[in-house]
Order: structure tokens, then C-alpha cells, then sequence
């Protein structure tokens, strides 16, 4: 046990005042934890946290750092931690592609101009582009208030570095941030993210939130993942980054560190094995428009627009590919016409960069719908573009009239899709309904499998034309029982069919199936001879070719609930257990059967 363990903590404390920074170069250590990709577990940065404070006799670094501010040290302290903090980062392979956060103390806001200085002496040392350093903006003070503010956020962007608002949802000023400032990424606070799974307010408070953010072109990252169900709720609602205890606690040891959890990408192996309709139809439109990076000249804008006389945008990236914006060609025209307009731009008393026209633009992730990428356009007046991105990075841009075309070709491909007998939509449809529904847990889902039972004996004796009648008979009854909008009716093929119906309770549809079973019988039995009517049966042969008597046609239905806060995002495994309460109720006398996910009714 070193001597320093065993002062008393408080004795530690009465020395801060002189002391607090040699204490602290001696105790202090930088802390990592992975900040990743939710779709495909890779990592995509690190947040720095400080280690070591409690051996100095601080019960949090927020103690420390208040300490460190009344005795005059809090920037000395701060460059010291981000000095250690870029040393380490700049040791990990992958630091060039990374992104280290940093916090950043409203309180060392007039001291911008040194920080910066500073910093950028550190990541020439190291090598770091400034791309890789993102400053998150504490919500514990209100950041807008200090007039060195705006001037700041201004100088941090044109050295290429990027901005987050931290613990979103909890602080000060963050509504102003968003409105007045260009910021990279939204950090929602853990609250917001705790037991997410459980609460409907809180579900409708994240997707509302990453809607917004993406549509200003914000990256969206959840804090505190803790639960596979929590990870499962932030995928669903679009957040695009998380950081939690379920991928990995913050490390002092960069050997612990790894590129990829395989147990993120696992959880997420079901929605990643095949690509969505839609998904399919947005790649085809992709425009790969030529870029230009914030930190290059002027110059290689105007050539880019010389070159492309009908493009009137070009997305902007970073150094790490991450797309910042657009720049638009109107922005240009007023230097482009004006004598003397190029030589003003390069001018270094003007300071003009081409981070300074970067206009935002919606931001979001390939795996987005098609409806959703549209939602994006109607929310954001005078968009060129929806930016797409893949693993973070830039991968291209979708125009208003491509996405039209997505949509028209969507539609297209669904009315392909449905059956020409019944009219009802097919197989990829009603997988798309399951998947999307076991992913929405704020209502109770019920999944009907229908089937005819001893249907081929029927279809052989009468024929295809009267099993074709029987089988529009039974799509016309689905359409006279399920009729609002609330609801899917589905046709599998042949003589299996699919409802699924959302909100209702279990006795409102026993009441609607019973019905419906009763109507067919009633309808069907009509098609049979007086004799096999009257004799309740007909001579067939069976799957071996094999002839025997098999009883009149009927309809059996296996109905499988998914109960309310049940997030299921696993197609497969629904569907397994559809099918096995289907062949339950084949062998029931009623021909109806209801089991809840997990366990039978």
C-alpha cells in the first residue's frame, strides 16, 4: 500500500488550494470508453473520463474541477488531462479514423484562443487531425450565456474540430444550441435512455428527438446503454451511436480497448441478414456526387463547380469522411461575379474558408425508409439533399425526385407483391408487418396464422376452379370482419392467410375469429355435393397417394400475441412461433388457438 493511501482524504483536501495540481499529475489518469456504432457494434470513438479522484479525497470529478476553479487551476488541470488523454488516443491503431471526446468547461470559454492554440500544438505532436477531437459542450452551465461563446464555437469548426451537446435533455441552453449553432453530435442524457424499453413517454421523447436532430444534421448518440432492451429501443428509434456498461465500462488500460463487439453486431444479426425493399430501392438512387473536404481552399470549390456546371451543391466532409453539410453554388456566385471576389475570399485578413458556406442538410443512416427519409425533406425547408451515411461515413445523397421515384417504385413493387387472386398483399409484405410490429411495444400485437385443413382432397375433387372459389371466399370474409386501418391482411399463398392486428384485446378478437370460422363453414359446406354434405365427408387421397375418407373442409387459425412493452426484433423467432401454435390448432376441436410469446394460453 503506497504512503499516499493512507492520508486521510480530507487531509488531501485542506492542501488543494496550492497543491491541487501536483496532487493531481501524480493521481489523476484518463479513463476511455468506447462510444460505437449501434447497427454493426464497430467502434467509432472514445470518450475520455478522468480517473484517480477519489485518491486525492474528491468524491467526483465535477468535485475536483469546482476545487480546481476556486484555487485558479481549472485550465492548468484541463490541459494536463487532455494533454495525457491525446497522448494515449494517439496510440491506438486506429486513432487517424477515431474520434476522441473531450469535455469542454463552460467556465474555460474565455480562455478559448489559448485552448485551441494549445490543442493544436498537441495534435501536430501526435498527429491527430483535428477531425478526430470532438468537444462536447457540458449542459451544466448555460454555454450561450458567456460572450466568448459564438466566437469560440466559430474558431473550433474552422480548425476542423466537432462539436457535441452532452448530456442532452438535462441541462441549459440546449434549444439555443441547436437553433444558433452547428453542433456534430446530441449525447442524450441516461435518464432519457433507462429502462426506455418500459416507458411509452420516454420512447416517444427519443424518436422525436432523433428525428429532430437528424433532420439538422446531427448525429445522434445514447448514453448509458445498460440492456439488450434498451440497445433494441434506441436502434428502433434511429439513434445512431451508444455508449453503455452493456458494450464496455471505461478503461485505464488501452489493451482492453477493442475495435468491435461481436455481441452488439449478434444482438442486431437478425434486422442486418437481408437488406429491407427499401433499402434496395434508395441504393439504386444514390448520387456518388463529388466531394470537398471543410479544411481544403476555396479553389478547389470553384474548380468542382466549373467542372459540373449543372450541379448547384456538393456535400462537405470532414477529414474523416463524415459529412458536415453541403455548399451550395449561390453562396459562391456574389464572390464568382464580383471584381476582385476570388482574390477577397483568399484574402487572410477576411478569413473565408469553405467551412464558412456549409449549409446543413438532413443526415442519416442507409438502413432509413423510404418513408422516413421523406419525412426528412418535409421537415427541412429548402433541403438540396438528404446526406446518407454508412458506417458514419459518407456514402452519398438522395434528391426530392429520387426519392419520389423510390416511392413510386416501393408502391410498384408491393401491388407486385399481392396475390391476383384475392388482391391481398404477399410474403414480403406480411414479413415486413411482423418485423415492424415486434419492434413496436407500446400496443399488445396479435399474429393469426389461417390455414384450410384438408384442402387438397377438396381442391382435387372439385377442382382449381371451385378451390380458387373457396379461397375468395375466405379473402371477402377477412375483408368484411377487418376493415380498419389498424390492421394487415396478408396472403401467404394457396390457402394459408395472415391477419395482424394491433391494440385490440383478446376477447374482442376471439369474438371476430370465432365469427369468421363459423361464416366460412357455412359458405364452403354450400360447395359440396347434397350427398357428401349430408355425409360430412369426402374420398380422396392422401399425401401418399394413399385413398381414404378426410372430413369437410374448415379453416384453423393459430393466433400468437405479443404482449405490450415486448420488444421483439427477431422476424425469425416470431415466426417459429406462429408456425407452432398454427399446428396446434390443426389438432384442436375448435380449430382456434391463442398463446402468448413465451408461453400458451
Amino acid at each position: 500500500m503506497s504512503s499516499a493511501s493512507l492520508i486521510e482524504p480530507a487531509v488531501f483536501r485542506r492542501y488543494a488550494g496550492d497543491q491541487l495540481l501536483t496532487l493531481s499529475k501524480l493521481v489523476l489518469e484518463s479513463a476511455f470508453q468506447p462510444i460505437v456504432e449501434v447497427a454493426t457494434g464497430t467502434v467509432f470513438g472514445y470518450e475520455t473520463l478522468m480517473r484517480g479522484f477519489d485518491r486525492i479525497g474528491f468524491s467526483s470529478p465535477l468535485e475536483l474541477l469546482d476545487q480546481a476553479a476556486e484555487a485558479g487551476q481549472l485550465l492548468a488541470l484541463e490541459q494536463m488531462m487532455a494533454g495525457r488523454s491525446l497522448a494515449k488516443f494517439s496510440t491506438l491503431p486506429d486513432f487517424a479514423s477515431a474520434t476522441l471526446f473531450l469535455n469542454l468547461d463552460v467556465r474555460l470559454i474565455k480562455d478559448g484562443d489559448y485552448i485551441i492554440e494549445r490543442l493544436v500544438q498537441h495534435l501536430r505532436k501526435t498527429g491527430i487531425p483535428p477531425s478526430s477531437v470532438c468537444f462536447e459542450l457540458s449542459e451544466r452551465f448555460d454555454n450561450t450565456s458567456v460572450p466568448e461563446f459564438a466566437a469560440l464555437v466559430g474558431k473550433l469548426r474552422k480548425a476542423g474540430f466537432k462539436l457535441a451537446i452532452d448530456d442532452f435533455g438535462v441541462g441549459h441552453g440546449e434549444m439555443k444550441l441547436l437553433c444558433d449553432y452547428q453542433v456534430d453530435y446530441l449525447k442524450i442524457d441516461r435518464h432519457f435512455i433507462a429502462e426506455i424499453d418500459q416507458s411509452p413517454r420516454k420512447r416517444h421523447l427519443v424518436k422525436n428527438i432523433v428525428h429532430i436532430a437528424h433532420v439538422l444534421g446531427i448525429r445522434v448518440i445514447a448514453e448509458g446503454i445498460e440492456t439488450e432492451a434498451e440497445l433494441l429501443a434506441c436502434r428502433e428509434y434511429g439513434v445512431d451511436l451508444v455508449q453503455g456498461y452493456l458494450i464496455a465500462r471505461p478503461t485505464t488500460f488501452l489493451n482492453e480497448l477493442q475495435p468491435a463487439f461481436p455481441h452488439l453486431a449478434e444482438i442486431g444479426r437478425v434486422r442486418r441478414s437481408s437488406q429491407s425493399l427499401d433499402e434496395i430501392l434508395i441504393r439504386k438512387q444514390i448520387e456518388n456526387l463529388p466531394t470537398v473536404y471543410e479544411h481544403q481552399s476555396i479553389d478547389t470549390v470553384f474548380e468542382l463547380f466549373r467542372r459540373n456546371p449543372r450541379q448547384a451543391f456538393f456535400p462537405v466532409l470532414n477529414a474523416n469522411g463524415e459529412p458536415r453539410g453541403v455548399i451550395n453554388e449561390y453562396h459562391l456566385k456574389e464572390y464568382i461575379y464580383q471584381p476582385f471576389g476570388r482574390d477577397l475570399l483568399k484574402n487572410k485578413v477576411y478569413e473565408r474558408t469553405i467551412s464558412h458556406f456549409v449549409d446543413m442538410a438532413p443526415i442519416i443512416g442507409l438502413d432509413a425508409g423510404a418513408e422516413e427519409l421523406m419525412s426528412l425533406f418535409a421537415s427541412m425547408d429548402n433541403s438540396a439533399c438528404v446526406i446518407l451515411t454508412e458506417n458514419m461515413r459518407y456514402a452519398g445523397v438522395v434528391s426530392a425526385a429520387s426519392l419520389v421515384k423510390v416511392i413510386s417504385e416501393k408502391q410498384l413493387k408491393i401491388a407486385q407483391d399481392q396475390n391476383p387472386l384475392t388482391g391481398l398483399p404477399g410474403n414480403r409484405a406480411i414479413s415486413d408487418f411482423i418485423q415492424e410490429a415486434g419492434r413496436n411495444e407500446d400496443d399488445t400485437r396479435f399474429f393469426c396464422y389461417c390455414d384450410f385443413d384438408h384442402f387438397k382432397p377438396f381442391n382435387d375433387h372439385y377442382g382449381f376452379h371451385v378451390g380458387d372459389h373457396a379461397i375468395s371466399l375466405f379473402a371477402a370474409l377477412l375483408r368484411r370482419y377487418f376493415f380498419s386501418d389498424d390492421l394487415f391482411l396478408g396472403h401467404v399463398g394457396g390457402d394459408d392467410f395472415f391477419i395482424g392486428v394491433h391494440d385490440w384485446t383478446c376477447e374482442e378478437l376471439t369474438e371476430i375469429l370465432e365469427r369468421l370460422l363459423s361464416d366460412f363453414h357455412d359458405d364452403v359446406i354450400a360447395l359440396y355435393s347434397p350427398e357428401e354434405r349430408e355425409a360430412g365427408r369426402i374420398k380422396g387421397r392422401d399425401r401418399h397417394g394413399l385413398e381414404r375418407d378426410f372430413p369437410l373442409l374448415r379453416c384453423s387459425i393459430g393466433v400468437m400475441e405479443l404482449p405490450k412493452g415486448l420488444l421483439l426484433d427477431d422476424a425469425n423467432r416470431i415466426a417459429s412461433s406462429i408456425a407452432a401454435v398454427k399446428a396446434q390448432a390443426k389438432e384442436a376441436a375448435s380449430g382456434l388457438v391463442f398463446a402468448t410469446f413465451g408461453g400458451t394460453n
